[in-house]
């Protein structure tokens, strides 16, 4: 078996300039219809120089994508400290849930970061690793794991399964909303928020800890 090629880190510039190519023309072309020759010229850059730095068409894909999601998820992690951080009393707890939520489904949900990444997953999906192998597609249900989990240990909720609740928490806002609507996108459609406070409430009436 030959021996794995090393690849270059290079330049940051011209590895942003490969990647934004790259968006550009899998979003237009889709995958089988860009070429690295393609993707090259849209990035000024060599043919060369494309694979030196990712190696082939379907690791720049993967790179593409997880370059996007972890965007998404620095989004979801400033959200949370900037709405579910220094948290004193239970009552606290409906407004913080329900504006860290409308934050999501508004910043996040209505970006277009999030509009590509969902497109690339649903028209790319045969060129890139089967969803349970991507890190990343668990890492917002983690950090809102983890952000519940601090508010069990500060004694506003009563959680024994941290991810248990974060997929309950996800479920009763977003997944509600997704399932009525189609979409939990709260700036293009205001039967969203209702959908987020009562997904709010039933989640508190499961874990808080005056029930």
């Amino acid at each position: 078996m030959p021996p794995t090629k090393t690849l270059r880190e290079g330049s940051a510039k011209k590895r942003a300039a490969i990647l934004a190519a790259a968006q550009e023309l899998f979003l237009a072309n889709g995958f089988d219809r860009s070429s690295i020759d393609a993707i090259a010229a849209r990035a000024k850059v060599s043919t060369r120089t494309v694979y030196d730095y990712f190696g082939d068409k379907r690791t720049l894909l993967r790179t593409v994508v997880e370059n996007i999601g972890q965007s998404l998820i620095a989004t979801i992690q400033r959200t949370l400290d900037e709405t579910l951080t220094d948290l004193t009393e239970a009552g606290e707890l409906e407004d913080a849930l329900v504006t860290f939520s409308m934050r999501i489904a508004t910043d996040m949900l209505n970006s277009a970061d999030y509009a590509t990444l969902q497109r690339l997953g649903q028209t790319e999906s045969d060129h890139l690793p089967p969803r349970d192998d991507r890190a990343m597609a668990n890492a917002p249900d983690e950090a809102v794991g983890e952000r519940l989990a601090a508010l069990a240990r500060a004694g506003l909720l009563d959680i024994a399964d941290p991810r248990l609740a974060a997929d309950h928490f996800i479920a009763l806002t977003f997944g509600v909303a997704i399932s009525r609507l189609g979409s939990a996108n709260a700036a293009g459609d205001a039967r969203v928020r209702p959908l987020i406070v009562e997904g709010v409430r039933a989640f508190l009436r499961a874990y808080g800890k005056e029930r």
